[in-house]
């Protein structure tokens, strides 16, 4: 698995570096082919945050910890990562198995889009790409829930439009559907 360790205001030592690289090695046999792991430790005051994305084939994998040392969060996050393949067993050999899966594009991110906006219109100050992989409703939520997201945008797999899943404040989930008779 390719790992690329990142401190954000923090220099890491080489003993973190090669503990985590250990630590996120023993997910490379749930995987064909090549994943991508990105850590990134970020320091603030009193507070240690490691964060790690597993990208592979179109999916993300995400965990996080904060607390007061960068070993324990590390620690938790790994217990997260075990948590969410477990949880997901079937549903994830189903789709990493699968070799029709497009490849996932890197995110773009954009600067402030139109320096000279007018006053009444509203500033866009991101603009992220994400892909459209074809996706279940049931797949769709389980992608959103990995990620740690309240929606997840994607291309059904019935019809072949875009839909939205989305979390509901009372836990339950929505669809979003285009309309086709006001096209």
């Amino acid at each position: 698995m390719k790992t690329v360790i990142t401190g954000r205001k923090v220099n890491l030592k080489d003993n973190f570096k090669e503990l985590a690289e250990k630590k996120i090695a023993k997910f490379d046999k749930l995987f064909d082919g090549e994943p991508t792991a990105t850590v990134t430790v970020t320091v603030e005051k009193n507070r240690q945050t490691v964060e790690v994305t597993i990208r592979h084939d179109g999916m993300v994998y995400r965990a996080e910890a904060t607390t007061l040392e960068m070993n324990e969060a590390l620690d938790k996050v790994m217990e997260a990562l075990s948590r969410q393949f477990r949880k997901h067993k079937t549903k994830l050999a189903k789709r990493l198995k699968q070799d029709s899966l497009e490849k996932y594009l890197q995110e773009h991110e954009s600067g402030v889009l139109g320096a000279d906006l007018e006053e009444d219109s509203y500033n866009v100050v991101r603009v992220k790409k994400v892909p459209a992989v074809a996706l279940a409703v049931d797949e769709a939520i389980l992608q959103m829930n990995m990620i740690g997201h309240k929606f997840y945008m994607f291309r059904s797999t019935e019809t072949g439009e875009i839909n939205l899943v989305y979390r509901r404040e009372n836990g339950d989930y929505g669809l979003l559907v285009p309309d086709s008779e006001n096209k």
